[in-house]
């Protein structure tokens, strides 16, 4: 038998009944389901520092466990001294096992070391059932030694769901362990 991730399990055993009762689904491939997550991280700063660009690629492989590639920029913009082609920030595409490991550890492990945490806004939803979140330090993740940091910078998790409405969305991520702040 091969190895299920424990969150995959509970969406198909827990989530996606309740879910069906919550929006009378008719069948249950109209419940919405968690197609992929994207950790992006921009580095301005690599536009001086070529070595920021490797330094953040190895944080995002060490943190999700699969090669991270670095995004380019699309044009120049002299104010910045930026060049079309230059390296300037770091993303990776989470998708099937690997992306609901990664919920999971964000979900238990990481989300609850943020000072002051209680709970993440509910207003990051861009009205087509994806969530964005952004993190203001990468030494939130346990699998990142603080000693080794080189600097400290943020990154945003898209969430990508086949929800039609925010709404949707929301009930599927909170299912899945989101800790959404009550209003």
């Amino acid at each position: 038998m091969s190895y299920v991730p424990r969150l995959k399990a509970e969406y198909k055993e827990r989530v996606v009944k309740a879910l069906t009762e919550e929006f009378s689904y008719k069948n249950v491939m109209q419940v919405p389901k968690l197609e992929k997550i994207v950790i992006s991280k921009g580095v301005g700063a690599a536009i001086a520092d070529k070595k920021l660009i490797d330094y953040a690629i190895e944080e995002l492989t060490k943190i999700t466990g699969q090669k991270a590639i670095s995004t380019m920029s699309k044009k120049d913009v002299a104010s910045f001294k930026l060049r079309k082609g230059m390296p300037i920030g770091v993303k990776v595409t989470l998708r099937g096992v690997k992306m609901y490991e990664f919920l999971d550890r964000l979900v238990t492990a990481s989300l609850p070391r943020v000072r002051d945490f209680n709970g993440i806004k509910a207003n990051g939803f861009d009205g087509r059932g994806n969530y964005n979140l952004g993190i203001t330090e990468q030494i939130i993740y346990p699998e990142i030694n603080i000693d080794q940091v080189k600097k400290i910078n943020g990154m945003d998790i898209t969430f990508v769901t086949s929800a039609a409405t925010d709404k949707e969305a929301k009930s599927l991520l909170g299912e899945l362990g989101l800790p959404f702040k009550k209003n």
